[in-house]
């Protein structure tokens, strides 16, 4: 009987063991965070018994860097974008990822040939493609503005803008607006002249913008009449249009858009649950039911023709996608190697620009 006792003892040590296991997930926050919680979050919970801490950053990148370096390290996996994933991995303060660990589509396909072109790189995954466009209060403009000059028009369009507090997407949007195509955005951004006419056009708006940080915000500026157009995150508006039935619209010409990734800081403390999860979040059904919940695509191939209505059962996802074909007639394919070279070059002359 002790014998017996002790063994019922010892497995209720592995089983508590087992159910304190957990993976924490740092990401941006509001409807995003939410469509993750949901598609990833929970299943992966459900189906491992490994639980989920969400966290949330403006930008998951920042902190990463700062905990690596201090030795700190409270985070197991990020979601972070293209270019700072890049970055991080270049200074040493990512885990490596293997993606043969990922796994194939359904039909068997690799998951190394089922990804969309650029997903996998050293240490990261990718789980979406996402887009920054700007979007307008109808109720303030029923006639609406349609092109990417008319946010920089404000006597056109007056009103207060609203912009994400970077060089990265403002930069481009400004000369898309001022008339260079999309193909020769980052070729004029290479030279000190493309640089000063971006800038010429920030000049414009200058005083008439509110600068905002955190994904969540430019919805909520529109909604409380702050500002008359932001940019935004896609599907942040998309929330807000559907889930809230907000009287916002998307202006799609200019959009900028790119992946978003998951990464592992070096010196994750939980990394295989960070392993496993990434594996589970990033496989075709799972990338598809996140389409449920936010207007974001899917970055692998298989996920796309799984991609169906919104949670309300009723809208469909498929025209409110970043890659819809009507919403890439004048789109910019965020360049990850440009903003790896140039970013905190940029940023600092934004910072400058914005401090004058």
């Amino acid at each position: 009987m002790k014998k017996i006792l002790t063994l019922s003892t010892a497995l209720s040590a592995v089983g508590l063991a087992a159910s304190a296991q957990e993976v924490t997930v740092m990401s941006w926050g509001g409807a995003y965070t939410v469509s993750q919680v949901e598609a990833y979050h929970k299943p992966f919970t459900a189906e491992t018994g490994i639980k989920v801490v969400s966290v949330d950053a403006d930008n998951p990148a920042t902190p990463i860097k700062a905990m690596v370096e201090a030795g700190n390290v409270t985070v197991d996996v990020a979601d972070v974008e293209y270019a700072d994933s890049i970055r991080l991995c270049d200074e040493g303060l990512l885990e490596e990822i293997d993606p043969s660990i990922l796994p194939p589509a359904p039909d068997g396909t690799p998951a190394t040939e089922d990804f969309l072109p650029g997903a996998l790189t050293d240490c990261a995954v990718a789980s979406i493609v996402f887009s920054t466009v700007y979007a307008y209060d109808t109720t303030k403009f029923p006639e609406g503005p349609t092109t990417m000059a008319d946010f920089f028009d404000l006597e056109k369009f007056p009103g207060k803008r609203g912009m994400r507090k970077g060089a990265k997407a403002n930069l481009e949007m400004a000369l898309m607006a001022d008339g260079v195509p999309a193909d020769e955005v980052y070729a004029t951004l290479e030279t000190d002249e493309g640089i000063d006419r971006a800038f010429a056009m920030l000049d414009k708006i200058k005083d008439d913008t509110v600068w905002w940080e955190a994904g969540a915000q430019p919805p909520q500026l529109l909604a409380d009449g702050e500002v008359a157009m932001t940019t935004a995150y896609n599907g942040r508006i998309f929330a807000a249009q559907v889930a809230e039935g907000k009287p916002f619209q998307i202006v799609w010409d200019g959009q900028v858009y790119e992946y978003d990734l998951f990464v592992i800081p070096k010196g994750a403390p939980n990394l295989e649950n960070a392993l496993e999860f990434i594996k589970f979040a990033t496989d075709t059904q799972r990338l598809a039911d996140q389409a449920k919940w936010i207007s974001y695509g899917p970055a692998r191939k298989s996920s796309g023709a799984l991609v169906g209505l919104y949670q309300d059962g009723k809208t469909e996802m498929a025209p409110h996608m970043p890659t819809s074909a009507e919403n890439l007639t004048n789109a910019l394919a965020s360049s990850y190697e440009f903003w790896v070279d140039r970013d905190s070059e940029l940023n600092e002359r934004f910072n400058a620009w914005l401090a004058v």
